[in-house]
């Protein structure tokens, strides 16, 4: 039985003899069928994986066969990645019988700007690879909130620098990479010319799962085409105006490789709005953390207090300014979806907010009127103006 993108499902470089119940093919390993004998279910005939999600149906590796299931209709709804016990229906057919808890989830908040929703991308991944194309310019902000949501998912972040062919300053951009992505590894590829797929092979466990994300345009699909050494995804130009490329892919899914390990290649994610991720935060801004843990004061704001050991690392230039200026911004979404997301939080901001200003010497009515009676008189300004 082949794929579409033409591998064998009964062949794996990974070695599952003990254990033929599973798409070996697509992951599944001694420690993944262990994980399906910790969540036993009744009635479960097939242990299977999913491939693609689409809009009807999910497609499937169950053994060593690909097939077409309808959702479950009861539980979570699945993603690319999760594994899933499967079994008879009434009729005799195959169906998904239930979601296994997923051991590591990648996630971002909906892309609509008033949702505290999370939108998972991923299930089951061992690494998250950021993907940097060097034709264009690097964006710190885009890279540490990446990289943050990857840290966040329980897999292990891998910045890929791509396209290092192109660029006479793919150095340079190296050398930012690793300056921002502190304790990430960096991998420099070039798939045109294969430079760099056999080191990024080595990031990833036997029978692991690598997702690819980056923006539209970044190499992700010729990539994922170097390693497998045909073409499995279309590739597309990139606009050298804007730098924006065309999505190529349109949908998240796992392409397996000769050795074992599995890709899930991504659509271009314009942003990225984080989602629950205090674990990541830490992970990424541990250095950050560890300065504001060093304050005078338990309740420092760090703008100005004395002893405080955050400026005084912006004053001497170990701690950028850029950085505590991301780390700040990120704090504030994050703040701002839990307000979204629990009353109580939004009970505590509106406190707050009330104490400053009782502290300023008004009262929240005041400030109000006060507003509104400042508005009322630059109105009359611009009508006398205009007479």
């Amino acid at each position: 039985m082949t794929n579409p993108s033409g591998f064998s499902l009964t062949s794996s470089a990974t070695d599952n003899s003990s254990d033929p119940g599973g798409p070996v093919a697509y992951g599944y390993t001694p420690a993944v069928a262990r994980h399906f004998a910790a969540h036993p279910l009744p009635g479960a005939t097939g242990r299977g994986r999913v491939v693609r999600v689409d809009r009807n149906l999910l497609l499937v590796a169950v053994d060593n066969q690909l097939l077409h299931l309808p959702y479950p209709l009861a539980g979570g709804i699945p993603v690319t990645g999760d594994w899933v016990w499967t079994g008879p229906n009434r009729a005799g057919e195959c169906q998904i019988l239930a979601v296994l808890p997923r051991l590591s989830e990648l996630s971002r908040k909906r892309a609509f700007e008033d949702s505290s929703a999370a939108q998972v991308l991923a299930a089951n991944m061992d690494v998250v690879g950021v993907v940097v194309p060097v034709d264009r310019p690097l964006t710190h902000n885009r890279l540490e909130r990446t990289l943050v949501a990857a840290w966040d998912s329980g897999a292990t972040p891998l910045v890929i620098i791509t396209k290092a062919d192109l660029a006479a300053v793919a150095d340079d951009v190296v050398g930012k990479v690793i300056l921002q992505a502190a304790g990430v590894e960096v991998v420099t590829t070039s798939a045109e010319n294969g430079d760099g797929i056999d080191e990024l092979l080595q990031h990833i466990p036997p029978g692991g799962t690598i997702v690819l994300l980056g923006p539209s345009g970044a190499g992700k699909s010729t990539l994922i085409n170097a390693l497998v050494g045909r073409e499995v995804q279309h590739t597309g130009a990139v606009r050298s105006g804007d730098f924006k490329g065309k999505h190529t892919t349109t949908s998240r899914e796992l392409v397996p490789l000769a050795n074992g390990t599995v890709l899930m290649d991504t659509p271009g994610v314009r942003g990225f709005g984080l989602f629950d991720a205090e674990d990541g935060m830490e992970d990424m801004f541990g250095d950050v953390e560890e300065l504001a843990a060093g304050c005078r004061f338990s309740d420092c704001s760090h703008q100005g207090e004395p002893g405080c050991a955050v400026q005084e690392a912006l004053a001497d230039g170990s701690l950028p300014e850029r950085r505590w200026h991301s780390y700040l911004k990120l704090q504030r979404e994050l703040a701002a979806l839990a307000r979204r997301s629990s009353v109580a939080a939004q009970r505590a901001y509106h406190r707050e907010w009330h104490q400053k200003v009782v502290s300023a010497g008004k009262s929240q009515r005041w400030a109000e009127r006060d507003l509104a009676e400042r508005q009322d008189r630059a109105g009359g300004k611009d009508r006398k103006r205009r007479r």
